[in-house]
């Protein structure tokens, strides 16, 4: 198993629970497809860097998982189709 971690902007309109459901529903497809979650740290709304669809800022969450190479692509499309998302990234640790 490789070790991964993604950061991903949930919408700045969503409230606490829809927040929660979306982080757990992210979690749920790293644990469903056999990936073990290391840690979850949970930056809460910030600022962008810049503008992104009219969007100024979002809830930022930082996940650390270990996975077989094939669950970042599932994750990646789940997160693709999330319209609760506004952006994301997962890049693999070269530890």
């Amino acid at each position: 198993m490789r070790k991964y971690e993604t950061i991903f902007i949930l919408h700045p309109s969503l409230d606490e629970e829809a927040f929660k459901a979306n982080v757990e529903k992210f979690k749920g497809v790293i644990e469903n497809g056999g990936g073990v979650i290391e840690n979850v740290d949970v930056w809460g709304k910030r600022k962008l860097a810049y503008e992104i669809n009219k969007i100024s800022e979002g809830y930022y969450t930082l996940v650390n998982f270990s996975a077989n190479p094939e669950l970042p692509k599932e994750l990646d499309r789940v997160f693709r189709i999330s319209d609760a998302v506004v952006r994301h990234i997962i890049v693999k640790n070269e530890q």
